[in-house]
Formats: C-alpha cells, structure tokens, sequence
C-alpha cells in the first residue's frame, strides 16, 4: 500500500502547482447548477481585502461574479449582479449594499474592483478605473478558511448553486490582496500597466480546480 501511496501523493503535489494565466481566459458556456472554478489559497481571516477582475458577458438576467463563503458566512465576499445591468451587490459577512448606476454594455470587457476595510466598514467599487462613492458595509472580519468560487454564487458554504444565477461568458485576471490597495494601483490594473499581483489570489501564480464546462483558453482566440 505504501508504493501505491506516494505516486499518488506526489501527483497531488504536482496538480496543485500555480500556473501563470497570463493572457488566458475563463470561458463559462453554459448555463448550469455545477460548472465552476475553485480557488486555492491557505490564507484566511480578513480584516480587509481588495478583489480586482476583468469579465465579458450578454446576459441581462442576474449573475455572481466573485464568492467567498466561510463556514459562519455564505456570502463572507460577494460580488454579484442583482438581475440589472447597472448595478452590483456587495456583501461582506454577509451584509449587503449596492452600488448604482454603473455602466456595463453587454459584449464588452469591463474591470472591476473592490475594496473594503473592517476598520471602518467603508467599501468602494471601480468599475473600468472609475471610483464609485464609498459606502459603510461591516466592520466584522472576515474568519475561517474561506471557498471562493468563480462562475456560481454559494448559498451555502462550498456549494446550493442556482442556475439562474450562473455566470456565462469569461472571466479573467483575478486578483486579490488582504488589505486595501491604494487608487494608483487600481488606476495601473484598470489600465493594463504593470501593478503588484495579489498576495491571496494571483493571476500569474494561481491555483485552482475547474467543474464542469469550464474552459481555460488564450485571450487571443476569444476576443
């Protein structure tokens, strides 16, 4: 048993090595209860945190963009759009508010950013570089060893997917930080410019595991 244990081991090891998805997309075909990308980090308990991605999609009904669940909160770190195309859901530990007359045309890539401090509760939206207004959300942390899924909205910890709220186009250049990165940084990842990655979530050194009809494929083939 011991011989068949190690290769097994060491093929585990070898699976869950970061890869550098530059110039590659999410491609979420379908829509679906199951198909999605896990995110892999060690990292957990969050007094603040920044989330950053690009995203393309037609649909106009609602659609999760980001979701991190804890075992205590289902929507710990959501992004989500509720079923209008000039609006997104915020939610930490899960307290909601939404951020208003935004502008997303459909078939267009559009970046998003999202920032929040515990310290004060305040969090703020860029969408395409621009600055939302600031908003009070929570001032709990975020705690427990977090799952982050991308293309499905947890209604429970790792899982209760809803079809309807399925995301169906692409996504990419995910990114996340456990503090609040500051505006010129946002204004750099906005633009395409060289930025520091994400200390949770890195785009160049990611790991993940894909569900379902989930494709990973160059940005070149899709645009």
């Amino acid at each position: 048993m011991e011989k068949l244990l190690i290769p097994a081991i060491l093929f585990a090891a070898c699976w869950a090595k970061p890869e550098d998805l530059s110039g590659k997309v999410f491609v979420f075909s379908k829509e679906t209860d199951n198909a999605h990308v896990k995110l892999l980090t060690s990292r957990d308990n969050f007094d603040s945190a920044t989330v950053c991605l690009k995203f393309l999609t037609d649909l106009t009904r609602m659609y999760g963009l980001f979701s991190l669940s804890t075992a205590s909160h289902s929507n710990a770190f959501l992004l989500f759009n509720p079923d209008d195309r000039n609006t997104i859901e915020m939610a930490i530990t899960s307290t909601s508010i939404h951020f208003r007359s935004l502008l997303f045309p459909e078939n267009t890539w559009h970046n998003i950013c999202a920032t929040w401090n515990s310290n004060n509760g305040v969090a703020q939206l860029w969408v395409d570089g621009k600055p939302s207004v600031r908003r009070f959300v929570d001032t709990r942390s975020i705690i427990g060893e977090p799952i982050t899924i991308i293309g499905q909205e947890q209604d429970s910890y790792g899982g209760s997917f809803d079809k309807q709220q399925s995301f169906i186009g692409m996504i990419s250049d995910i990114h996340m930080w456990d503090h609040v990165v500051p505006p010129s940084e946002i204004k750099r990842y906005a633009g395409g410019q060289n930025f520091k990655p994400g200390n949770v979530f890195n785009w160049r050194a990611l790991e993940y595991e894909v569900t379902g009809r989930v494709f990973v494929e160059d940005e070149t083939a899709v645009m």
